[in-house]
């Protein structure tokens, strides 16, 4: 069935709340992008449950939070669930404290394996790690990053050990506003799971905590109390197959993604505009 056609306040009548994807849709690297500050003005008029569900892990809930309050917009760091948030508890549960971990990002993604217990290494020749978590592509020399840490994932390999590779962020690219895009972090991982791929057939590939798999979902529908919500995203691969995995309904903002049938992921509404 082909997606319909819907406005932001139809989508606010019919589901008792919102997921908000961040980049695409109500930000890009210039600031707020055009129906965002009404779309969150017509939330708190209508007391509507939301949270903002991004694939960034170059930020804390309280960066994101400031920077909305930058354009005196006041978004609770709670509503705000990104991928990087889920760092600690991956550390946690695979039993990294005390990693020593290579970290391609930020200092809030440096806080963010801190946080689960794992011990950040300066990114250098010839460094010994047991864990990559490949965050985001700010932060980091973008070719020397993926260098450096290809050739550490590999030494530690020959040396009987097999690190534990993280993803939280897979977007492959991210818009930076009139029709500019730039490559981050699910590029950089591809580049140094393919080289690995050659050096060892079938044995390393990246955990991938952040959207398409569904685990930011459940966090933010925990979050709102388990109502019934809607996805609202600009990309295909990510936020409406992410929600095909977790069992909610989409509606696809045209931007990084145009809906095309060939491309097998079908949301079940299309926006023009987040106005509502």
């Amino acid at each position: 069935m082909p997606p319909t056609p819907t406005t932001i306040a139809e989508l606010l009548d019919r589901y008792d709340g919102l997921l908000l994807d961040a980049y695409g849709v109500l930000v890009d690297e210039r600031g707020l992008l055009p129906g965002a500050a009404a779309l969150f003005a017509e939330l708190d008029r209508r007391a509507a449950p939301y949270a903002i569900v991004t694939n960034d892990a170059s930020r804390s809930q309280a960066t994101w939070a400031a920077r909305f309050a930058r354009h005196g917009i006041i978004v609770p760091a709670e509503r705000i669930v990104t991928s990087g948030s889920l760092l600690p508890g991956y550390f946690r549960d695979r039993g990294l404290a005390g990693a020593r971990t290579c970290v391609l990002g930020t200092e809030d993604s440096v806080a963010y394996v801190r946080a689960g217990g794992g011990v950040p290494i300066a990114l250098a020749r010839g460094m010994e790690l047991d864990a990559l978590a490949v965050c985001d592509d700010s932060g980091t020399p973008f070719v020397d990053g993926i260098a450096l840490a290809f050739s550490a994932v590999v030494r530690a390999v020959h040396a009987g050990r097999t690190p534990a590779l993280v993803l939280p962020n897979p977007d492959l690219i991210y818009p930076r506003g009139d029709a500019e895009y730039g490559f981050t972090a699910g590029a950089m991982a591809l580049i140094i799971e393919a080289a690995l791929a050659r050096r060892f057939p079938g044995r390393l590939r990246f955990d991938h905590l952040g959207k398409p798999a569904p685990h930011l979902f459940a966090e933010a529908r925990r979050r709102l109390g388990g109502v019934r919500v809607v996805m609202v995203g600009d990309q295909l691969e990510t936020d409406i197959a992410g929600t095909h995995a977790a069992g909610i309904d989409a509606a696809l903002l045209a931007g990084v993604s145009r809906w095309d049938p060939a491309s097998g992921i079908a949301p079940r509404y299309l926006l023009a505009t987040i106005e509502p």
